[in-house]
């Protein structure tokens, strides 16, 4: 029996598409009505908090409907088989954040630099702040998209992203200020903890609060149901709306320094492959089931490029050097993890697709790979 192809939808099928049409719509707009797009880039809550008000709101739309598919309670599980869980959390947080760190300082402030002769010390250091920024959140939304293209282990794929996204609280601050502090630039803690507080802290608590409320109020037939595809048309209007904005307000910088976008491509590439492969060799190593280290390594590999994006303008501004890098990372993640998908699966037979697979497969699915 031949195992079924999985589909994207219409709308993630054609993602690297949506994202080429903003970036055209976002610069357009960003030429064309300069001022009108100035004046939204600074609308800020409060003065001095550096949090652009458009951004957060968008930002919200998105990450609230993510947080509210995190089970929290599912955590359990994941504590009678760790090593899969171990494996990614080594990548992401001692390995990731600290690499980007390196091949930043290597490619954008050494070899480019050198190469080129026009990047400027300083905007150098921030091309290399915008990197670490975005290595430094791991992936929350599109993780269960590559996770289901592979066959990941559902249950497992959320408990690891509840995880990242609790210890990204206490994690991401101390890692961004430690690390962007040794490249040379000076990032206010007072910012990057606004920062935490509102992109993090805040969704991620409305999700766990609202996902507990409407549970124990109507079920979670209901919820995964009824409550949770409300929010699928909000969350891709608010994604694309969201790209649409940091195209327009980096539109100057995209258009008189596009080669510095296709440089910065070149250390996250690297990335992508490094930490993927890298997660993927030590799960196979420990003998990890194909279906926990494929999403493993999916998480790896890629970024929250939505909080990423949002603290890099926080703390740089909307037309800064650090905010188009973390933009240069959404042009260059979804095509580039679509490779690592179809990678870990033809794979399959190196990895050895187990008899603990197997078994924990749904009996149809297993069947069909006889």
């Amino acid at each position: 029996m031949t195992k079924p192809t999985k589909q994207l939808d219409f709308f993630e099928r054609y993602l690297s598409l949506w994202v080429l049409l903003c970036m055209v719509v976002g610069v357009t707009l960003g030429k064309l009505l300069p001022d009108l797009t100035r004046q939204v880039s600074q609308l800020e809550f409060g003065e001095g908090s550096h949090v652009n008000i458009a951004i957060a709101v968008l930002i919200w739309l998105m990450i609230y409907p993510m947080m509210l598919k995190i089970d929290f309670g599912g955590l359990k599980g994941v504590a009678k088989k760790p090593k899969g869980l171990l494996i990614t959390l080594f990548v992401n947080w001692l390995v990731k954040p600290f690499s980007m760190a390196l091949l930043g300082w290597f490619f954008v402030q050494t070899v480019f630099a050198s190469w080129l002769g026009w990047i400027e010390p300083d905007t150098a250091r921030n091309y290399t702040a915008g990197l670490i920024i975005l290595a430094a959140a791991p992936c929350t939304a599109m993780v269960f998209v590559w996770s289901y293209l592979t066959d990941g282990d559902g249950p497992y794929t959320l408990a690891q992203v509840a995880i990242n996204d609790l210890i990204m609280i206490f994690a991401f601050a101390p890692i961004i200020m430690f690390l962007v502090g040794v490249s040379g630039v000076h990032i206010p803690a007072n910012v990057l903890l606004i920062s935490v507080l509102v992109f993090i802290v805040i969704p991620l608590s409305a999700g766990w609060a609202s996902r507990f409320a409407l549970i124990r109020l109507k079920g979670l037939a209901w919820f995964d149901s009824a409550f949770l595809p409300k929010f699928r048309p909000v969350t891709i209007l608010a994604l694309l709306a969201t790209l649409v904005l940091i195209f327009a307000f980096q539109a100057e910088n995209i258009l008189t320094n596009w080669t510095a976008v296709l440089l910065l491509a070149v250390p996250i590439l690297i990335q992508v492959y490094f930490n993927s492969g890298l997660t993927y060799g030590l799960m196979r190593y420990f003998n990890v089931p194909h279906r926990i280290a494929t999403p493993g390594a999916l998480i790896g590999a890629s970024n929250f490029f939505e909080l990423a994006v949002a603290v890099a303008i926080t703390l740089f501004g909307p037309t800064s050097p650090a905010a188009l890098a973390t933009v240069v990372g959404v042009l260059v993640e979804v095509p580039v993890m679509l490779s690592v998908c179809r990678i870990c699966i033809n794979s399959r037979e190196w990895y050895g697709d187990s008899k603990t697979d197997r078994e924990a497969m749904k009996p149809e699915l297993a069947e069909s790979m006889e």
